[in-house]
């Protein structure tokens, strides 16, 4: 009998399964505008996709803003990704396939992302994949990665110990959050962390694409 000892796969999504980082990156650039803060580059943008919208600012500003320059950064980044953005965003090649047979094979299938609620479930329809993942955490809900709070809600919600998941992600914070909670990581370079940066968080393998990751799992099978 083939055996892995994985039983539930959690998935960031933007920069793991879809391919959404210049969307996010015009309207983060749109609430920088709209709360007349100072510009930041385009690589300083990409970096902090991933965590939740305060912390994200935090990031970006770290001398400080006040509040109402906040509540405007943060109103109009999603009133724009929610409702307004029209910048293309798809799914990486082969993730829907990759899904659904994971989902056939047996594996439980999670999300812990930056995103919020609202931003998730749009995502989730749009690509009518709501029953794939019964099972998610979003950052205006919980505390933000690289905290393990997502993480270690999911295992308690799917009754599963920290050594039966495993987290995929394409940014360091997703894999400093895996293992604060005690849970194996793997990153994949397609998105927007450097293999450098994702070298240093240490994951178990860096993929170049999220389509390798059943060979990874099928060489991982041990037999009894």
């Amino acid at each position: 009998m083939r055996k892995n000892r994985y039983h539930l796969l959690v998935f960031d999504w933007d920069g793991t399964l879809m391919d959404s980082a210049a969307r996010i990156v015009d309207c983060l650039r749109f609430a920088i505008r709209q709360s007349a803060l100072p510009d930041r580059t385009e690589q300083q943008l990409r970096h902090i996709i991933g965590l939740g919208l305060n912390e994200l600012v935090d990031y970006l500003f770290p001398e400080g803003i006040d509040s109402v320059k906040r509540r405007t950064f943060i109103d109009a980044y999603r009133h724009q990704f929610i409702e307004a953005n029209a910048t293309p965003a798809y799914l990486f090649e082969g993730v829907r396939e990759m899904l659904e047979n994971f989902s056939v094979q047996g594996y439980q299938l999670a999300i812990a992302t930056g995103k919020s609620r609202a931003g998730l479930v749009r995502s989730l329809r749009d690509q009518s994949m709501e029953a794939l993942f019964p099972v998610s955490r979003c950052a205006d809900e919980c505390r933000s990665k690289p905290d393990p709070a997502m993480l270690n809600e999911i295992l308690s919600d799917c009754d599963l110990s920290a050594s039966a998941a495993l987290m995929i992600g394409d940014t360091e914070f997703d894999i400093e959050m895996a293992q604060r909670a005690g849970v194996d990581a793997v990153a994949v370079s397609q998105g927007v962390h450097s293999e450098q940066q994702l070298r240093q968080a240490k994951p178990l393998a860096i993929l170049e694409h999220i389509r390798q990751l059943p060979q990874w799992l099928d060489n991982r099978l041990t037999f009894s």
